[in-house]
């Protein structure tokens, strides 16, 4: 007999909430239901916002050291639910179980660097030119904070959406991806057992179909002070047009076309696992993965033989087989758009170093070496098991080779000359740079982001509090006033 499937309520006010509709979520490996979840209405949203907006003047008021009790019992019950995020996160977006292992470690630092945040929201006292008057610059909690989080990395993006801004004294509402409803569920049941509070923490849940009205809603709605969202550009582009009409400061994260640079003076041994890994961790489904391999022609022959020999040992297999390094895809439109874009670069007379046919969502890395930057493959985000090598004359075409792109988050550098390194880093366009280290790197404590069509602002650490709370200016007279009328 078939087990169960799991059913999503949505969490409003500190109590399930039963919906209206209900949508499933597919396995993208099976075809079958893997979750069922409560399609939220408008009204479900809008009292969403309300339940946050309730709760949010006694959360805030609540000291600091409370609030990291709470956040740090919320990182043990993450923790406790671990076979539960493996499970949930294999049936909804296919990944490994060492992929859903990682993203719980990472969410959980995630939540225990908040909890150490809460001391740390300071101010200051600014020098007055008036006689006698004291003047603060003092950071508060902004209100109800939106948090909308994606499928890929769902667990760290999940709590990322929601960790510091409640560390601020914020409530919160996460909106979860339709792909992962069950895996964004079991994020806020940590939450809602660490014993925040009543309307805290919040969840909605929506088919796909009703993201707009729903998600529209509450951006529009008065108590709703900050918005963040992770997802693709095209999305993050109507979510900042939304903020902006209401005038609310929004959060973006977005898409990402990764370059990792090896200069002629690399070692190419530590630049082919640094390569391999940020291009098919997660079968390149990660905002930082790299995507443009760009290589010094000097060393671009040595490089591709030692990469695609590196490549031809990444087998691809079913996650719940636990016997490959690399899991599905979220869906066959990945497969047919990276499928795409490879087609348009051997058209234009690239060349595949490694790869071959799907196996529905089972897609094998593939390397395409000769990448231009009239392919398709050099621009457009791939958000799959794919990755260019682009041939550069030197370093200064290199860095020209890096910034050609609409996209800036996170991008990296080899050579053996570390001042050199950095030095090509700070020319590089982007949010987030490594010298010999990979493009896919996060920290909890880290300023996380990136610039142009990788969206702005910053999630973590010391940059988290800047982004959660609002800054005011606050003054104190000491002695009596003369003024001029």
């Amino acid at each position: 007999m078939s087990e169960p499937v799991p059913t999503v309520s949505l969490f409003i006010g500190g109590a399930p909430r039963a919906a209206a509709a209900w949508f499933t979520r597919a396995n993208p490996l099976t075809g079958a239901d893997a979750t069922r979840a409560a399609a939220a209405s408008v009204a479900d949203a809008v009292a969403a916002c309300e339940a946050a907006a309730a709760a949010f003047p006694a959360w805030s008021a609540l000291g600091p050291n409370a609030r990291r009790d709470r956040l740090m019992a919320a990182a043990a019950a993450l923790a406790a639910r671990a076979d539960q995020f493996v499970a949930a996160m294999m049936a909804e977006v296919g990944a490994t179980e060492g992929w859903a292992r990682f993203n719980l470690m990472l969410a959980i630092a995630m939540v225990r660097e908040a909890a150490a945040l809460t001391t740390q929201i300071g101010g200051e006292v600014i020098p007055s030119d008036k006689p006698g008057c004291i003047a603060m610059a003092v950071r508060e909690p902004a209100g109800v904070v939106l948090g909308i989080a994606p499928w890929n990395a769902p667990i760290i993006l999940g709590v990322r959406a929601i960790a510091v801004p409640l560390a601020c004294g914020n409530s919160v509402i996460l909106k979860a991806s339709e792909q992962c409803p069950r895996t964004h569920a079991l994020i806020i049941e940590a939450f809602s057992e660490a014993g925040l509070g009543a309307g805290v923490v919040n969840l909605i849940t929506n088919a796909p179909a009703d993201a707009g009205d729903v998600v529209g809603a509450m951006i529009d709605h008065p108590a709703v002070r900050r918005v963040n969202f992770t997802g693709s550009t095209a999305v993050g582009r109507i979510i900042a047009r939304r903020c902006a009409d209401n005038l609310k400061p929004a959060l973006l994260e977005l898409g990402g076309k990764a370059p990792l640079i090896v200069l002629e003076d690399a070692d190419l041994d530590e630049a082919v696992k640094a390569a391999a890994f940020g291009a098919f961790m997660n079968q390149g489904q990660i905002c930082m993965s790299t995507e443009r391999i760009i290589v010094v022609a000097a060393v671009a022959d040595a490089f591709a033989a030692k990469f695609a020999a590196k490549v031809a040992g990444m087998a691809v297999g079913d996650p719940r087989d636990g016997t490959a390094p690399l899991g599905a895809v979220i869906d066959t439109r990945t497969v047919d758009h990276v499928m795409a874009l490879i087609a348009d670069a051997l058209a234009a007379g690239a060349r595949q170093l490694a790869g071959g046919p799907a196996s529905g969502v089972l897609m094998p890395p593939h390397v395409i070496d000769g990448v231009t930057p009239a392919m398709r493959l050099f621009r457009e985000e791939s958000f799959g098991p794919v990755v260019g090598i682009i041939r550069a004359a030197d370093e200064a075409d290199a860095i020209a080779l890096a910034n050609d792109s609409d996209y800036g988050l996170s991008a990296a550098v080899f050579t053996r000359d570390t001042a050199r390194g950095l030095r090509v880093a700070r020319q590089i366009r982007s949010g987030i740079c490594h010298v010999n280290g990979p493009t896919v790197h996060d920290e909890a404590q880290m300023p996380f982001g990136g610039v142009g069509a990788s969206g702005y602002g910053r999630f973590g650490g010391r940059a988290g509090i800047d982004a959660f709370t609002e800054l005011r200016w606050i003054t104190m007279e000491t002695q009596p006033g003369h003024y001029p009328i």
